[in-house]
């Protein structure tokens, strides 16, 4: 019985990380992805799954997705049903649960972060019912099937394990604070194992929304540089398996790496502006180094969240300031996004395997194209491939809403 384990233990135990999958326009899994950052290669392209003749941005991150997935557990009529987010879903999940080792089990937890969740499924049922109006009344039942715990669903399907299942969606912090919740429920005893993450894929009515509220850059995604112009959206999913350390050494597990802190906090500022100096998002990084028992100077490399945006990249360049006091002139800092775009509800769990890989393999991930400073960076930034020292890492994502959530990893030596 993996939920729930026991009562909350007095000494919460450490958490680690034994599976993790990755899939973003860089590649399917670890070692592309790697491999990726690693050359400093950019995945933009120009958009090619929908029409964007009449947007002002014609560019994105794109997944190439495999025309046969590979075998697990769903049957025919359950693969037709994937759309590409549970497409993207399921391919992750099963590079972390073959990493990880588990079999199947009952009342195993699993925990996504989504935006779009099954928005691609609404908008393809949407044209289809423009197009044959009497259609639509015949198919009223797949409504259901837009409900992003449907999709989730499929990830228990294709591997053998029953819930519970929790979808958090509060925007671009939703992968890093399902992988939190996920962290606290193992660290509360309500789990021994939990299955974590977060996913979206591009659609026509977002990557729309974002360029009529000409937030997309026109030119080149390139966070915390003076010349910044705005985001580039992207899209994949990352999944990692979490669990006690007594769990894993139990199973002679590989780690990967050790989860160590987490932070959650709520900007009331403004819904879609964060507060100009920084203020809670500096909360939400003491709050995390507070729960790691660490300080800013143990802090080897930061993966901020980094849109590209003027407002956004200002306020997080002030709180990483104040917040790092005199380490900040030496923390690496940079934003993943420059390659890979912005995967919104999928963005914290995938940064957060970017990050694992960083400990990893030592070496840490480059923003290509920064060029000059913003004058509110105070850290320098990382602006090619190079091999370091990695043992703790701070990852932070924000969101609409102002709903911001900080990880801190420590490597697995």
């Amino acid at each position: 019985m993996l939920f729930p384990l026991s009562p909350s233990p007095a000494a919460p135990p450490r958490v680690v990380i034994t599976g993790a999958g990755i899939v973003t326009a860089l590649g399917l899994g670890w070692k592309l992805n790697a491999e990726g950052f690693r050359a400093g290669r950019r995945a933009f392209r120009p958009v090619s799954l929908f029409d964007v003749s009449r947007q002002r941005v014609k560019v994105a991150a794109e997944v190439d997705l495999p025309e046969i997935l590979p075998p697990t557990r769903l049957n025919r009529r359950q693969l037709a049903r994937l759309d590409r987010a549970g497409t993207m879903l399921v391919l992750a999940a099963q590079e972390a649960w073959q990493q990880a080792g588990w079999e199947s089990a009952e009342n195993l937890p699993l925990v996504l972060g989504t935006t779009a969740g099954g928005m691609l499924l609404g908008e393809a049922y949407y044209r289809q019912a423009v197009q044959q109006p009497l259609w639509h009344r015949q198919q009223a039942t797949r409504a259901i099937h837009y409900q992003p715990q449907v999709q989730a669903r499929m990830v228990l399907d294709a591997f053998g394990f029953s819930g519970p299942i929790t979808i958090i969606s509060n925007a671009c912090a939703s992968g890093s604070n399902a992988i939190g919740h996920a962290w606290d429920l193992v660290r509360c005893g309500q789990a021994e194992r939990v299955v974590a993450g977060g996913y979206d894929a591009l659609g026509e009515l977002v990557f729309s929304g974002f360029d009529s509220l000409q937030a997309l850059s026109p030119t080149v995604c390139r966070p915390f540089d003076a010349g910044r112009d705005g985001l580039a959206l992207g899209e994949g999913a990352a999944v990692v398996t979490l669990e006690t350390l007594e769990s894993a050494r139990r199973r002679g597990a590989a780690i990967l790496g050790e989860l160590i802190g987490y932070g959650t906090s709520i900007d009331v500022h403004h819904l879609t502006q964060p507060h100009p100096q920084g203020n809670t998002t500096l909360t939400v990084m003491k709050q995390a180094c507070a729960n790691a028992g660490v300080t800013p100077e143990k802090i080897d490399y930061l993966n901020a969240h980094g849109t590209g945006t003027l407002l956004n990249d200002s306020s997080e360049a002030h709180a990483i300031s104040e917040w790092a006091g005199r380490r900040a002139t030496t923390l690496p800092v940079s934003s993943t996004k420059a390659s890979i775009g912005h995967l919104l509800g999928g963005a914290g769990a995938v940064e957060a395997v970017i990050c694992l890989m960083a400990l990893r393999e030592q070496w840490l991930p480059p923003e290509i194209e920064f060029e000059t400073p913003d004058p509110a960076c105070k850290f320098p930034i990382v602006n090619k491939p190079q091999d370091a020292r990695v043992n703790v890492v701070l990852s932070n994502s924000f969101g609409f809403g102002g709903v911001n959530a900080t990880l801190i990893l420590r490597r697995w030596a």
